[in-house]
C-alpha cells in the first residue's frame, strides 16, 4: 500500500500472514526529516501509531485533508490529537516542614496547532490532602483562586455562565488518590501555566512517614523535574528513596542530608524519560516516593504549638481479636479468593499471648469457636483451615454478625479470660449493605454501641464500592476504631494485611496528653484509646501570650506491665529563628497543621452529629476555618477568577470524598433526563464523557451488552407511564441479564439494587430509583451501571458493549450555541463530524432521589455517529436474544 502526495508523506506498508512491517519517510518540500522502519504484530492504524511525532517538526507539518483513503483520514487525526500541543516544563515541589507538607505542581503548555483546542490539567493528589489555591495564566491572563464557601463559590459561579462567559467545572473523584482536574479551550499558539497548592500532614505508619507524588505528564518534558525539601528542627533519623517508578529510572533520584534537613531531586532529561531509545512517549508513568523518620519531641511556631509522642522499645500489649467476615454470595470469586489469602498471613502473626476467634456470615451466623482460644500453632492451623472451606452465598447479616462478635469479648471478660492491660478488638471486613435481619444502618451503628464496652474497639474494612462506607467508617470511629477502604484490584489481600499490621501491635493504651490551663488553648484530641507500633499520635493547639518562653507538656498512658508518665519541654522563641534562616522551609507549618486537624476532626464529628443543630454548629466551625486557612473541603470550593472576575471556574470537592468510582472506569448508566432513558459514557483514555439519549418506541427491547463469546447478553425494556397518551415519557422498566454457562452471582439489596457478577468476569449492577408516590409525571424506574473491566471476548458489541473498545475522540471549534449557556463544537469520531452541546446530565449512583450532575458533550438524533449504525439495529424481539448480525 503506498501513498505519496507533494512531497509531505511517504508510507509503505507489507505485509505477511504473520506479521506487518510499517517503512515511514516524513518529508518537508525535499528535505528528508525523518525515516523509521518497525516490524510489528497489529492493524495498520496500530501499526502508524509507532511513528507519530517522532520528529518534533512534525508538530508544524499538515498533512492534506483531501486525501479519501479512511487510514489517511485516521492517521491525520490521530497527528493532530496527538502533536497539536507541547508541553514545556513540568515541575513539581513538596516543602516538608514538622511533618507538615506544602506540595505545588507547575505545567506549561502550549497550543501549537493550527486550530482552538481544550487545553486539559490532570492532576492526582493524595486523598486525606487539601487544596489549598489554584492559579492559571492564559496569554498573560491570570487567574487567581480563592476557598469559599461551597454555596457562595457556586452562586459567583453560576453568575459567569449565565452571563455566558467562560467557566468550567474541577470535580475530585476518590481512591487512594484524588484527581483534580480542569481544562480551558485557547486559540492556536496560546501559552497555558498552570499551577496547584496542596497541603498535608504526614502519617506515620509502620515507623515511616511515606511521601508520595503521582507523576504522569503524559508526554516526555524538555523540563521535567521533582523537588523534596524535608527541615526536621529535632533531627532526621533515616530517609530513603525506594525506586518505585520502575527499573527504568533505577538510581536517578539524588539524596542529599544532614542532620534536620534532605533534599530529594529527580531530574530525568529528555532522553532518559523515553520508554526506549527511539520512543517518543514517556515511562513517566506512576508512584514517587520518599520515605523518612525522624527525631520527636513538641515544635512551637508562629503561637501555633504541635506535640508528637511515638515512644519505641516498648512490649506490645496482648491482644484479643475477633474476625467477622462476610461470606455473602457478592464476596464470590476473586474478593473472597483475596481474603481468604490475607487471612492466612494475618492469622499467622498471632502469638500464645493473644486470643482470637472467627465469626463469619451471609444471612446466617456462624462461629468458628464459641469461645476465644490462644492463638497457639494448633488453633491457628484448624482456623486456617475453616477459612479456607467458606463457600460465598446467599445475603449479609452484619448486625448480628458483629452483636456475636461483642458477645463473645463480653463472655471472655466476665470470665476473666481477658487479661486487664490487654486490648480487645473487632475486625470488620464486608463488601456490601445488610440484607438480611436488620437493614437499617442507623439501627444496627445504635445496637453495635450500645453494647459495646469502653475497653472494645472496632475495625471497618470496606472492600469495594458497593459497601456504604460512610457507614462503616461511622461505626468503627463511634467505637474506638478506624476503617479503610480496601480497592478490588490484584493486590486487596495486601491492602488488607497492610492495615492489619498497623492495629496488630499495641504498645499503649489510655493516653492523655497535657498542657498547664493557662498557657494554650483550642487544643486539638489530646486523649487516645491506643497507641500502635510504627504510628504516631499527634497534638496541636494555640499557644497564649505568657512570659514564660517555654511550654511544657505531660503525657500519661498504660503500658505492658506499667503506667508511664513523661514530660516535655519546648521553646517558644528557638524554632521561629530556626525557620527564619531556612530556605526551603513551610514558615507557617505550625498555625496550618493546626487547622489542617482541626477540620479534619471537625469533619468526623460533624458525620456522627445527633441533631440537626448541632451539625449546624460544627458546619460553621469548619467553614470558619476552611476559608480563613483556605482549604477546599467538602463545605467549601475553590472560586478561580479572572482579573475583574470575567471569568470563573470553580474547583468543588465531592460531599462524600471516601466514596465515587474510580476515574479510569467506563461508567455507563441509564437513568432518567426529559423522562427518556440516556447514557453517559465516560471516556477515560479522552478524558471526557459522552451523554447521548435513545428515542425507541415504549415496548422495544434495547439490546445493550451482546456477547456470543462469553455466552452473555443485557437487554432493556422500555415503557411508558400511565397511558402514554399526549406526550410519550419512557423509562427503562425491565432489565435482563442472561448468561449461559455457569458461574454467574446474584446479589440483592430489597427497593434498592441487584448485582449481578458473571464467571469473576463481568459485573453489572442495576439500580432501583424511587419517586415520591403521588408524582403526577414521573414513576420508578432502572438505572444500570457497568465498568470497563468487564472481561467481555472479541465478539462485545450492543449499545454499551461496544464501548470497551474505545473510540478516538477529537472535539474542537468551540462556540457559542442557540442556547446561551450551553456551548457547541464539532467533534470527529468513527470518521463522523457530528455537532455536539455542551450540558449537564444526571448520576444517580451516589444519590439515588436527587442524582449529581455530570459535565458531558451531547450526541443529538439517538446517539447518531457516535454508536455503530442506527439505534434501530440494536432492538432485539426477546429478552434473551442476541444481536443476530454484528453492526
Amino acid at each position: 500500500y503506498v501513498m505519496e502526495r507533494a512531497g509531505v508523506l511517504k508510507f509503505f506498508l507489507s505485509s505477511s500472514r504473520y506479521s506487518k512491517t510499517c517503512f515511514l519517510s516524513i518529508f518537508q518540500s525535499d528535505i528528508l526529516i525523518c525515516r523509521f522502519k518497525k516490524t510489528i504484530l497489529c492493524p495498520e492504524t496500530s501499526c502508524f501509531m509507532w511513528f507519530i511525532c517522532k520528529c518534533r517538526e512534525l508538530e508544524s507539518l499538515t498533512i492534506p485533508m483531501q486525501w479519501h483513503s479512511s487510514l489517511v483520514d485516521d492517521i491525520t487525526a490521530k497527528v493532530s490529537l496527538t502533536c497539536s500541543t507541547s508541553l514545556g516544563s513540568y515541575k513539581v515541589e513538596s516543602r516538608i516542614t514538622s511533618r507538615f507538607c506544602h506540595t505545588t505542581v507547575k505545567s506549561s503548555v502550549v497550543n501549537s496547532g493550527p486550530n482552538a483546542q481544550s487545553i486539559g490539567f490532570n492532576v492526582q493528589i493524595p486523598k486525606q490532602a487539601f487544596i489549598t489555591n489554584f492559579t492559571m495564566n492564559v496569554n498573560g491572563i491570570t487567574f487567581v483562586g480563592s476557598v469559599k464557601e461551597k454555596t457562595v463559590a457556586r452562586n459567583l459561579y453560576a453568575q459567569a455562565r449565565a452571563r455566558g462567559k467562560a467557566a468550567g467545572l474541577v470535580r475530585a473523584n476518590s481512591q487512594d488518590m484524588e484527581t483534580f482536574k480542569t481544562e480551558v479551550h485557547v486559540p492556536p499558539g496560546s501559552k497555558i501555566e498552570f499551577e496547584l497548592h496542596y497541603q498535608e500532614m504526614m502519617q506515620r505508619k509502620l515507623g515511616f512517614y511515606e511521601h508520595s507524588l503521582h507523576l504522569q505528564p503524559g508526554r516526555l518534558v524538555p523540563q521535567f523535574q521533582v523537588d523534596v525539601y524535608i527541615y526536621e528542627p529535632i533531627g532526621i533519623a533515616s530517609v530513603e528513596t525506594p525506586n518505585t517508578l520502575g527499573e527504568h529510572f533505577s538510581g536517578m533520584a539524588k539524596l542529599t542530608s544532614s542532620k534536620d534537613k534532605a533534599h530529594v531531586v529527580f531530574k530525568p532529561s529528555l532522553q532518559q524519560q523515553r520508554k526506549c531509545e527511539n520512543c517518543t512517549t514517556s515511562a513517566i508513568d506512576g508512584i514517587f516516593t520518599v520515605k523518612y523518620d525522624v527525631l520527636r519531641d513538641s515544635n512551637v511556631s508562629d503561637g501555633h504549638f504541635v506535640h508528637f509522642f511515638a515512644p519505641a522499645n516498648l512490649s506490645p500489649l496482648p491482644k484479643n481479636i475477633v474476625f467477622v467476615i462476610d461470606v455473602s454470595g457478592s464476596m464470590w470469586g476473586v474478593k473472597m479468593k483475596q481474603t481468604v489469602e490475607a487471612m492466612q498471613t494475618i492469622l499467622d502473626d498471632l502469638t500464645m499471648d493473644d486470643y482470637f476467634s472467627i465469626v463469619d456470615f451471609n444471612h446466617n451466623v456462624r462461629c468458628w469457636s464459641e469461645e476465644l482460644v490462644p492463638g497457639s500453632t494448633i488453633q491457628v492451623a484448624e482456623a486456617k483451615k475453616y477459612i479456607q472451606n467458606i463457600k460465598p452465598n446467599g445475603g449479609t447479616n452484619i448486625n448480628e454478625a458483629l452483636m456475636r462478635a461483642v458477645q463473645m469479648l463480653v463472655k471472655a471478660s466476665n470470665q476473666g479470660m481477658i487479661d486487664p492491660r490487654s486490648v480487645s478488638m473487632i475486625m470488620l471486613v464486608s463488601d456490601g449493605d445488610p440484607t438480611v435481619g436488620e437493614i437499617k444502618l442507623s439501627a444496627i451503628q445504635k445496637n453495635v454501641k450500645k453494647v459495646m464496652r469502653e475497653e472494645f474497639s472496632l475495625f471497618s474494612l470496606g472492600i469495594g464500592f458497593d459497601v456504604d462506607y460512610d457507614f462503616l467508617e461511622r461505626i468503627a470511629m463511634e467505637n474506638r476504631g478506624v476503617a479503610q477502604r480496601i480497592y478490588t484490584s490484584h493486590d486487596a489481600s495486601d491492602q488488607i494485611r497492610r492495615f492489619y499490621s498497623q492495629v496488630s501491635s499495641p504498645l499503649l493504651r489510655k493516653i492523655t496528653v497535657q498542657f498547664p490551663e493557662d498557657s494554650v488553648s483550642d487544643v486539638t484530641q489530646n486523649h487516645f484509646d491506643k497507641y500502635f507500633s510504627g504510628s504516631e499520635l499527634v497534638v496541636a493547639g494555640k499557644v497564649l501570650p505568657s512570659e514564660s518562653t517555654t511550654l511544657n507538656s505531660f503525657t500519661t498512658a498504660s503500658a505492658d506491665r506499667l503506667d508511664l508518665s513523661l514530660q516535655t519541654e519546648a521553646d517558644y522563641l528557638e524554632l521561629d529563628a530556626a525557620l527564619a534562616q531556612q530556605q526551603h522551609a513551610f514558615t507557617g507549618f505550625a498555625r496550618q497543621m493546626w487547622a489542617y486537624i482541626t477540620v479534619n476532626q471537625l469533619l468526623a464529628e460533624r458525620s456522627m452529629a445527633p441533631t440537626a443543630g448541632q451539625k449546624r454548629k460544627i458546619t460553621q466551625r469548619i467553614l470558619t476555618l476552611a476559608v480563613e486557612h483556605q482549604f477546599v473541603t467538602p463545605l467549601t470550593a475553590l472560586l478561580v477568577e479572572s482579573e475583574e472576575a470575567k471569568e470563573r471556574l470553580l474547583a468543588d470537592s465531592p460531599n462524600d470524598p471516601k466514596q465515587g468510582c474510580c476515574v479510569v472506569c467506563l461508567c455507563v448508566f441509564c437513568v432518567t433526563v426529559e423522562n427518556d432513558p440516556h447514557f453517559i459514557v465516560h471516556l477515560p483514555k479522552n478524558n471526557m464523557d459522552i451523554c447521548f439519549n435513545i428515542d425507541s418506541e415504549p415496548g422495544h427491547i434495547l439490546n445493550l451488552v451482546s456477547d456470543p463469546g462469553a455466552g452473555m447478553r443485557v437487554h432493556a425494556k422500555k415503557v411508558c407511564i400511565f397511558a402514554c397518551k399526549e406526550k410519550v415519557n419512557t423509562y427503562f422498566g425491565t432489565i435482563s441479564v442472561f448468561y449461559q454457562p455457569d458461574g454467574i452471582s446474584v446479589s440483592v439489596m430489597k427497593d434498592s439494587k441487584v448485582m449481578v457478577t458473571v464467571d469473576d468476569k463481568i459485573t453489572v449492577m442495576v439500580l432501583l430509583h424511587r419517586v415520591w408516590k403521588k408524582h403526577p409525571t414521573h414513576v420508578d424506574f432502572l438505572g444500570l451501571y457497568i465498568p470497563n473491566n468487564n472481561q467481555y471476548s472479541s465478539q462485545a458489541h450492543g449499545l454499551i458493549g461496544q464501548f470497551g473498545q474505545e473510540p478516538e475522540v477529537r472535539v474542537f471549534n468551540l462556540h457559542q450555541g442557540a442556547d446561551p449557556l450551553k456551548k457547541e463544537a464539532t467533534m470527529e469520531v468513527k470518521g463522523n463530524k457530528l455537532v455536539v452541546t455542551r450540558g449537564w446530565q444526571k448520576d444517580y449512583r451516589r444519590d439515588q432521589k436527587r442524582g449529581s450532575d455530570v459535565f458531558c458533550w451531547f450526541i443529538h438524533n439517538s446517539g447518531k455517529g457516535f454508536i455503530d449504525g442506527h439505534y434501530t439495529n440494536y432492538i432485539v424481539p426477546r429478552l434473551d436474544s442476541f444481536l443476530p448480525l454484528p453492526l
